[in-house]
């Protein structure tokens, strides 16, 4: 049996962690199994699908460099691969199921549904749902209610006893009553729209899916699938329901969490290679100990066997570590080019930088490379060459228990020291602004935290010396006697 997986997202909001996670298990078991990989959109929601939102998804998969066999965009011999192109098909098999006995046309009125549920609700009673009032009609009622032209919707038929169980990789064998299945669903609405669980069924099965990974949510749906492959006369396919990812907190992973979607981590200067080894460990293990692994490898090595049962914790620190890893992996010129579209958007080089811009950020990148936890991270540690930063306020110049006296006789004292900066090494420059903390009896930080503010403007940039020499000397003389000047006035 050749394998064919498939991600099948509704186009109704941004891809998220949770979402990607699926697709690459999907692709990758794919391509360990020699397999085939199906893109299917699932529009059937047209109130909220959305064009924005099937771009993302093709942006995102072409982000992470996951390319699909069939599906959107490239075909293949099951389409379409868009449910919204599709209606007429749904149609037909839900007409096979009513003339099989297996659904019926059900007439009621919105109206009478909300008063039904309403009773429901009142009288706390046990049976909840629909009650099947159609179920039963018999033709000469049935024509009665086609003549007074009312619409209809097509229902499965769910049997009112026994049990229906299916088999899932992780979970084993999962069974439930079919009393406590949603009591005869609508399958095809009445303007036409098939529901998701029917869709759903028909096109894995005309699509020949033979495994279907899908996040444990959908573990309730799973019996009425099933039933819906028993009236059909159809073989189900192999269920494997992923572990929840869950925040820290224990709680499934959401914004209160911090940024879900893919296109915000991309925007902030995560690395796809950084984004695909971490979510994939995320539910997922191979070992034990080993953390790194290319797109390619995961491609070779995964397996089903190996996806944890337990919920998988997403930890925002474990995914920058990942990706400063992964920025340190990167030539300097590699990453000089990754770089300048942040410096761009950040107003500090043109749009298509000169040679000395370029330059410049090339200069930076080996003393910022190891500071970097995400691109993003530059426009910060870049601000203070390519930006005039403000004056600083005195407070900011200050360390902690550092008066306005001592910290302006540091600042005095550091002047004629920075000036040799390049005409002696920097190890003895370093030497004597650290002896300025012992003659003032103040910590090392005394020192130099305020040369740092004066300088770029911040108490955390790249290492000082450097940054002095690629900011210029009569720059950052420039910076350092205005804040000389600034405390001179506030001790006057």
């Amino acid at each position: 049996m050749s394998v064919r997986v498939r991600y099948a997202p509704s186009p109704t909001g941004m891809q998220h962690i949770g979402g990607v996670r699926t697709a690459l298990f999907n692709y990758f078991f794919a391509r360990a199994q020699k397999g085939s990989f199906i893109l299917r959109v699932e529009d059937t929601d047209q109130e909220r699908s959305t064009p924005e939102a099937l771009q993302d998804l093709y942006d995102t998969l072409e982000w992470l460099g996951v390319e699909w066999d069939e599906g959107p965009l490239v075909g293949g011999d099951y389409g379409p691969y868009v449910q919204s192109q599709r209606f007429e098909l749904y149609k037909e098999y839900a007409e096979k199921l009513v003339a099989d006995g297996k659904a019926y046309r059900c007439y009621c009125t919105s109206e009478r549904l909300d008063a039904l549920r309403e009773k429901q609700t009142l009288e706390k009673s046990k049976q909840q749902g629909y009650d099947r009032h159609c179920r039963n009609l018999d033709e000469a009622e049935r024509s009665a209610l086609e003549q007074q032209g009312l619409a209809s919707v097509i229902r499965l038929k769910v049997p009112l006893e026994g049990k229906t169980t299916f088999h899932d990789v992780l979970m084993g064998d999962i069974t439930r009553r079919n009393t406590d299945v949603n009591p005869d669903p609508v399958l095809l609405k009445s303007d036409g729209f098939p529901t998701y669980h029917l869709a759903n069924v028909i096109d894995d099965h005309l699509m020949g899916i033979t495994h279907i990974m899908r996040a444990q949510e959908w573990i309730p749906s799973g019996p009425l699938h099933i039933l819906l492959y028993e009236a059909f006369g159809w073989e189900p396919p192999m269920y494997c329901h992923l572990p929840m990812v869950m925040g820290k907190d224990g709680q499934k992973l959401s914004k209160r969490h911090g940024s879900t979607s893919v296109r915000d981590f991309k925007a902030k200067g995560y690395l796809p290679e950084a984004l695909i080894n971490y979510v994939s460990m995320v539910g997922w293990s191979y070992d034990g100990e080993r953390e790194f692994f290319t797109k390619d490898e995961l491609c070779e090595v995964f397996s089903l066997e190996k996806i944890n049962k337990a919920p998988g914790v997403f930890d925002y620190k474990k995914l920058e570590w990942y990706n400063g890893m992964y920025i340190r992996q990167k030539s300097d010129g590699q990453l000089t080019d990754m770089l300048i579209p942040y410096l761009v958007d950040a107003g500090f080089v043109s749009g298509n930088p000169s040679e000395s811009e370029t330059a410049k950020i090339a200069a930076l990148v080996p003393i910022i490379k190891e500071r970097l936890k995400v691109l993003g991270d530059v426009v910060d540690m870049a601000r203070f060459l390519f930006a005039e930063i403000e004056a600083p306020a005195v407070e900011d110049l200050l360390p902690k228990k550092q008066d306005i006296p001592t910290t302006l006789e540091v600042l005095v004292r550091v002047l004629p020291i920075l000036r040799k900066l390049g005409s002696v090494g920097d190890e003895v420059l370093e030497q004597e602004l650290a002896d300025i903390a012992t003659l003032l009896d103040i910590k090392v930080n005394g020192v130099f935290m305020p040369i740092r503010v004066a300088i770029t403007g911040s108490t955390v940039s790249p290492p000082l010396l450097d940054s002095i020499r690629l900011l210029g000397m009569d720059t950052a003389v420039a910076r350092l006697e205005r804040a000389i000047t600034i405390l001179k006035n506030e001790v006057a």
